[in-house]
């Protein structure tokens, strides 16, 4: 299963959340940043990609929407509403993920 995680500028929620899941068993990950300053920058080609798309905020969603819609017919786009105020790899951030993202992986 390939799945990308996204935030805003992909410096602390999305990377944390790839770190997090790769490596595991059937996962293919990546991350990227919705924001033109993103140190990875969302694509059509990662979009293509991904098989579930993990967007961190109901605004990173929305972007994906203005700028995929069409790539995104057939996408699984999850919500998790984890907010941008944790540091990269902070125990807080991966506790979230690990429990909002694991049902989905089920």
């Amino acid at each position: 299963m390939n799945i990308l995680f996204v935030c805003s500028r992909n410096r602390r929620r999305s990377p944390t959340a790839e770190q997090v899941y790769a490596g595991r068993p059937g996962l293919f990950v990546m991350s990227a940043g919705t924001a033109p300053d993103a140190e990875v920058v969302v694509s059509a080609d990662l979009v293509e990609w991904a098989d579930v798309i993990f967007a961190m905020e109901p605004v990173h969603r929305t972007r994906l929407n203005r700028d995929f819609s069409a790539l995104l017919k057939n996408k699984r786009v999850v919500v998790l509403g984890i907010r941008d105020r944790y540091p990269f790899m902070d125990s807080r951030l991966v506790t979230l993920l690990e429990s909002k993202v694991g049902p989905h992986l089920r």
